[in-house]
């Protein structure tokens, strides 16, 4: 809903912003109340492609664009379920094309049976399974899973802040570093740091994700908050530390926190004792307990609608029937 809008904000003349100084002066606060199903918003929660000053912005104008070819389409499926966002789902069923939501796949794909042979994982790149292994003889719920996803990258400053918040709070960690994932040149962490964090950091380039939030070592899950990791972790049912990088994943933060009670944001600039304050309250606190509760509830709905008789189920053999064999 947030992309579609994108076009209506640039009509509005609320983006592109009048001045750079848009970005740090409150403008990004500016509630957004007018955009079907969408509660609590602000500029900062829409899609970030928004924030720019140019009005040939390739992303901005692409966006545009391609908005208004949901409308087009004959049909719109959607990895996600039902009571998790009834209300823009409402909303966006009165406007768009016939909706199928189908998720969590990740749990919808094992209600069909596949052979040994057959892949279903959607990974980009050579996952390390060591990292199970090492999982394994851990506590229970006693790791902080980190990952940033395929695309997000941070600077050199950002991944040292991340580094010592995570060593700092003395809790077990697994911690994803693609090699590309400081922004121009090789992720180096501090000799100190490596062995500060010996016997309880994992570091590894990738990972099998499912298994590592379904794994009972995962206390919860430090995250980009790219869709397909919150429906991951919401699945695994474990709460979230959202660090949002770009696109949709400042939504999905929005309503991780705010909407769905299952996560916290980390907020501006990254700093090592705002990761160990929320890490620890994630892993003993108050919080860390109420968000728990939460996301497990949310696993029991995904659970429900993926199976013989739920939603999802009933979207996916809808769209085999109506969409693929075109029988109403």
């Amino acid at each position: 809903m947030g992309f579609i809008y994108i076009k209506e904000l640039i009509d509005r003349g609320i983006t592109p912003f009048k001045n750079e100084s848009d970005l740090s002066n409150g403008y990004l606060d500016t509630p957004v109340d007018w955009i079907p199903g969408l509660k609590n918003m602000r500029l900062r929660d829409l899609p970030s492609f928004i924030r720019t000053t140019d009005p040939h912005d390739m992303f901005l104008n692409f966006l545009k664009i391609e908005g208004q070819k949901a409308f087009e389409a004959s049909a719109i499926i959607i990895n996600t379920f039902d009571e998790l966002e009834d209300e823009v789902l409402s909303a966006m069923a009165t406007m768009l094309p016939p909706i199928y939501t189908v998720g969590p796949i990740s749990l919808l794909c094992g209600q069909f049976p596949v052979t040994q042979s057959s892949s279903i994982g959607s990974s980009f790149l050579k996952e390390d399974e060591r990292c199970l292994e090492w999982l394994d003889e851990k506590e229970i719920a006693s790791v902080v899973y980190v990952n940033f996803g395929s695309l997000a990258v941070v600077s050199n400053e950002q991944l040292i802040e991340f580094a010592w918040g995570l060593a700092n709070t003395k809790n077990n960690f697994l911690w994803i570093l693609r090699p590309d994932l400081v922004s121009g040149e090789a992720a180096v962490l501090p000799e100190e740091f490596l062995s500060e964090i010996k016997g309880r950091g994992f570091l590894a380039s990738w990972c099998p994700q499912e298994r590592v939030l379904s794994h009972p070592s995962v206390r919860g899950f430090l995250t980009h908050s790219g869709w397909n990791s919150t429906i991951e972790s919401v699945s695994a049912g474990k709460p979230m530390i959202c660090w949002p990088y770009f696109g949709d994943q400042q939504t999905n933060c929005r309503y991780v926190c705010n909407e769905w009670g299952m996560g916290m944001e980390i907020h501006n600039e990254v700093k090592r004792e705002q990761i160990e304050e929320l890490i620890a309250e994630l892993m003993d606190g108050e919080k860390g307990k109420e968000m728990k509760k939460k996301v497990v509830e949310w696993k029991e709905k995904a659970i429900r609608a993926i199976q013989a008789g739920g939603s999802s189920f009933i979207n996916f053999n809808r769209i085999l029937d109506e969409v693929l064999h075109g029988r109403k």
